[in-house]
């Protein structure tokens, strides 16, 4: 019997794209109905969809197979991603109060400062998430400075970016297998809130997720991601260093599984000692040693400089590590070595709770797949054979969108000085004078291409999600809005 009420979630990895539909039950327990994979490797590389065709035929594979096990329609997905083309951008706005004794800071300043921000242009990349690290009213650091009397603030702002050629990859294969998508996620934020525990996040810590051809690593304090960033080297340069030693690849893999350890004490290397596969395949323990440590020790390293200056001292949380190279023998001896903390743990599995399912999850290279599963806040069922959804890949009615934002009556705030943006280094990037927005409506281009049109669309979203954060203001207005206009 086909079930009515479900998510699907599709995460493109470096070496597999996967996806899985589950069910979240009342008692906070998810069910998992149906799994597939597709192998990667012909289309993706390290993260990032190069071979267009192969990419979209193998979306298609695995929505048909979750489809034939659901014994239904599927009408659109959550999407995952992450990739070298990763990283994340401090940006710094700040704007001057009028007047001599300055003003109150309202909601609506702080939407425009978001939407500011969001508005930022980065050349070729796009801003996929955004996290709020504070906001500092005069010399006063605060999360929510809604209310404060200030004469400056200032917002810190963390952008999560993406090269522009990539996310429009991934928006025609999505397309061209005529697959919905409901929502975009941010994969390494995803995997940590499956895996870090609140403690984690609130004391400071680094998620390190060991994957086949990257190396992602998330740093976390006061709850806040402080950084993320995505090193293109993982377990595949472990094997292709074996290969060194005349062995072909699939052998290569066999040594690193059976015998590869990230980190071996002085007194028990042997010199004399030989790995054997086959009466026909052995190397010697020593090179296979010296080979494993010296592409750990870079991949440690690389990973450990991530940590901003500022928190690696802080990070009483420790190091949380996942992923398949996880699973390298030894391999928080290595950590310790490199980075001097001793609070290591491996999360083999997501802190979500599973009922009992023929269908489970294997431990390490799912947990990913199961923080977007998590996140997923849209039923994703559809009647068997009905029509799939049209290329409008997140479901936006412009028009609707324009009524309701005429409907709207402005909160009444006092004219700002202007915006100013900041990089890193303290330099002034960019000021602009706020204008009316209806006249920045009337100046905004058409989309010229379906391709722009999905994208406008996305950041449109995008904007929306950052005006819906739980803040005191936001709550009271949405309640007078259901008061007021009960229809909507």
């Amino acid at each position: 019997m086909s079930t009515k009420n479900f998510i699907v979630a599709i995460e493109l990895g470096s070496t597999k794209i996967r996806g899985i539909a589950g069910k979240k039950n009342p008692d906070g327990t998810i069910s998992v109905l149906a799994l597939s994979e597709e192998d990667a490797t012909q289309c993706i590389r390290k993260g990032a969809v190069y071979n267009i065709d192969k990419t979209t035929q193998a979306i298609s594979n695995i929505i048909q197979r979750l489809r034939a096990q659901l014994k239904t329609g599927i009408k659109q997905v959550f999407v995952g991603i992450g990739g070298q083309s990763i990283h994340s951008h401090h940006n710094l706005l700040f704007c001057d109060m009028p007047g001599t004794e300055g003003g109150i800071v309202s909601q609506q300043l702080i939407v425009e400062m978001m939407d500011e921000n969001r508005a930022t242009e980065y050349n070729d990349k796009e801003v996929l998430d955004v996290h709020v690290q504070e906001y500092r009213a005069d010399n006063l650091m605060q999360t929510d400075p809604v209310g404060i009397p200030c004469s400056r603030l200032e917002g810190n702002f963390l952008n999560i970016l993406q090269k522009k050629r990539h996310y429009q990859n991934l928006m025609k294969c999505f397309a061209n297998a005529d697959i919905k998508i409901a929502d975009i996620y941010l994969a390494p934020t995803a995997l940590a809130d499956v895996v870090l525990t609140p403690t984690e996040k609130r004391s400071g810590c680094m998620l390190v997720d060991l994957g086949a051809d990257t190396t992602t690593v998330v740093v976390y304090y006061k709850n806040v991601v402080r950084h993320v960033a995505v090193i293109p080297i993982g377990g595949n340069s472990i094997t292709k260093d074996l290969c060194s030693l005349q062995l072909e690849e699939q052998d290569a893999e066999k040594i690193k599984t059976k015998y590869a350890s990230a980190f071996t004490p002085e007194n028990e290397i042997d010199a004399n000692e030989q790995y054997n596969l086959s009466p026909n395949i052995s190397v010697p323990a020593v090179k296979v040693i010296d080979l494993v440590e010296a592409r750990v020790d870079e991949i440690i390293t690389n990973a450990w400089n991530q940590v901003p200056g500022e928190f690696a001292e802080k990070l009483l949380g420790g190091i949380v590590l996942t992923g398949g190279g996880a699973q390298l023998k030894n391999i928080t001896q290595a950590f310790r070595k490199i980075t001097s903390i001793e609070q290591i743990r491996i999360a083999k599995d997501s802190n979500e709770a599973f009922t009992p399912q023929p269908i489970v999850p294997t431990s390490f290279t799912q947990n990913t797949l199961v923080g977007i599963l998590v996140k997923g806040d849209q039923n994703c069922w559809a009647e068997a054979g009905a029509p799939r959804a049209n290329t409008d890949m997140f479901n936006t009615d412009s028009a609707a969108i324009s009524t309701a934002e005429e409907k709207k009556t402005p909160e009444q705030a006092p004219t700002l000085s202007g915006f100013q943006t900041f990089d890193n280094a303290g330099t002034n990037i960019e000021i602009k004078q706020k204008e009316d927005p209806k006249k920045e409506e009337k100046k905004e281009e058409v989309p010229t291409t379906e391709e722009d049109r999905l994208i406008r669309q996305y950041r449109e979203q995008q904007k929306q999600k950052e005006q819906k954060k739980d803040s005191l203001g936001n709550k009271i207005s949405r309640w007078i809005q259901a008061l007021t206009n009960p229809e909507e």
